[in-house]
C-alpha cells in the first residue's frame, strides 16, 4: 500500500491520461518507486510546493513498477523523475532529489 503525501495524487497507466494529460493546469508528475530513497527525501517537498501552488500547478505521482506502460512511453529511466505536463505534453523533465527552493527555481518558467 502506498502512504500518500498531502495535496499529491496517485495516478496509474489506465488514468494517467484524463488525469495528467487532459489537466487544465500544468502538472507535476513524479515518477517513483517504493524501494527509492530519494523518492521518499521529495515527498515533503512536493507537499509543501502542492500546499503553495494549488491554483497553478497539480502534483500526482506514478509507480514505475506497478505502471509500465506511461513509465516506457515517457522514457523514464531512473527515479525519482520529475515531470512537467501542460497541454498533455511534458515540458520539463528533472531527474533526482532536490531541495524545495532550488525545485521551484528549475519550475519556475513552466508554471
Amino acid at each position: 500500500m502506498t502512504t500518500h503525501t498531502e495535496g499529491v495524487g496517485e495516478v496509474t497507466d489506465a488514468d494517467f491520461g484524463a488525469e495528467v494529460l487532459g489537466a487544465e493546469l500544468p502538472v507535476l508528475v513524479k515518477f517513483t518507486a517504493e524501494w527509492c530513497g530519494p523518492c521518499r527525501q521529495l515527498k515533503p517537498v512536493l507537499a509543501a510546493i502542492a500546499g503553495e501552488e494549488a491554483g497553478r500547478l497539480r502534483i500526482v505521482e506514478i509507480d514505475v513498477d506497478r505502471n509500465p506502460e506511461t513509465t516506457v512511453k515517457y522514457g523514464v529511466l531512473g527515479t525519482p523523475t520529475l515531470m512537467v505536463f501542460r497541454a498533455g505534453e511534458p515540458v520539463k523533465s528533472l531527474v533526482g532529489a532536490r531541495p524545495k527552493r532550488r525545485l521551484l527555481q528549475e519550475l519556475e518558467d513552466v508554471i
